[in-house]
């Protein structure tokens, strides 16, 4: 993809292996011609002979023991906050954080501000399944929430996937423990009941688990601390069904041959769903690109999320997203539906 003309302010701090895991993957971004704008200490990163890349020193961060919003309105030099204003001041067209999820978050929507109606912003990240990626959220954002959350999060997640990911009328399912529309919480059944009555959206009901892996839906939808422990368990999930192959390949030969017929096909599936291969989860309902990666990420993670954030800026996802929300006439409806912020 081209990215000339696209910059991404970047949080310089919070990456768990260090400033040189860091630098690896800016490196690897910048080949892609990425240009960035680092928000680091000058004196612990090293980006030397790199086009297109500029550090702005700051050797201030919030780490994941600060509390995120009062951490964010009460330190202006902190590296994600100064990182959030460069994109506002349109210095460069997206921002991306490895550090705190919820200094990204609460830093992001105080910044860039939320899209016209919306009243949560909620993070999206694609799930990996057989033949297309399944665009799953809110995955972390919102771990407490109504029904009309989660029907604005279906919207978000419809506009999203149709504008920028090119999906004809996105098939939009909601997380719940039975396919029956009465069945989960208050919340969800009270979600279902709105999503029903709902003609511009594709809505096929209640989905389970199961269904998410199997591409029942384009879109899923459901509350951050569902998300979050759902797409965690999937990562660990492959990584311990391919450690358990390995372990019983080496046990005897018959074990070692049928290991060795799995592991092309397994190993593909723990590359997809590993963190690294992800980069990262989106904050839709905001007026610019907000991506929050992995703190755990190696080289390769660091650079997709880069590279999602990218992608996302020169295809202008927020405001493609926002014109989709409003055209189909969301405003009137799901989107100002909630009484609360």
């Amino acid at each position: 993809m081209d990215y000339s003309g696209t910059t991404v302010a970047l949080d310089g701090f919070g990456v768990e292996g260090g400033f040189d895991v860091l630098e690896a993957g800016i490196r690897e971004a910048a080949a892609d011609g990425v240009k960035l704008r680092v928000f680091g200490p000058r004196g612990q990163i090293d980006l030397g002979g790199l086009d297109g890349v500029t550090l702005i020193d700051t050797s201030e961060s919030i780490s994941n023991e600060d509390d995120p919003v009062s951490s964010v309105r009460s330190r202006p030099d902190a590296s994600i906050v100064r990182a959030v204003a460069d994109a506002a001041a349109g210095d460069s067209q997206g921002v991306v954080s490895l550090g705190s999820t919820g200094a990204a978050m609460a830093a992001a929507t105080f910044g860039l501000k939320r899209s016209r109606g919306v009243k949560r912003p909620a993070l999206a990240a694609q799930v990996p399944a057989p033949g297309k990626a399944v665009l799953f959220l809110d995955v972390g954002a919102n771990l407490d929430v109504r029904a009309q959350h989660l029907v604005q999060f279906a919207w978000l997640g419809m506009a999203f996937s149709s504008a920028v990911l090119g999906v004809d009328r996105p098939k939009v399912g909601l997380l719940s423990v039975g396919e029956e529309a009465g069945k989960g919480r208050e919340a969800v059944v009270e979600a279902n009941g709105i999503l029903s009555r709902s003609p511009e959206i594709d809505f096929i009901g209640n989905v389970e688990g199961g269904d998410i892996p199997a591409s029942t839906a384009d879109v899923v939808v459901t509350d951050g601390f569902t998300g979050n422990v759902v797409i965690k368990t999937m990562e660990g999930t492959a990584k311990a069904v391919g450690n358990a192959i390995s372990g019983a390949a080496r046990k005897n030969p018959i074990s070692a041959i049928g290991g060795l017929m799995m592991k092309s096909a397994l190993g593909g599936l723990r590359k997809d769903l590993h963190p690294d291969t992800t980069g990262g989860a989106i904050l839709l309902g905001l007026r610019k690109v907000a991506v929050v990666g992995h703190g755990s990420s190696g080289p390769e993670g660091v650079a997709n999320a880069i590279r999602v954030a990218a992608r996302a800026a020169a295809v202008d996802s927020s405001g493609r997203t926002e014109e989709m929300l409003h055209r189909v006439g969301a405003n009137r409806g799901a989107i100002d539906s909630g009484r609360d912020s």
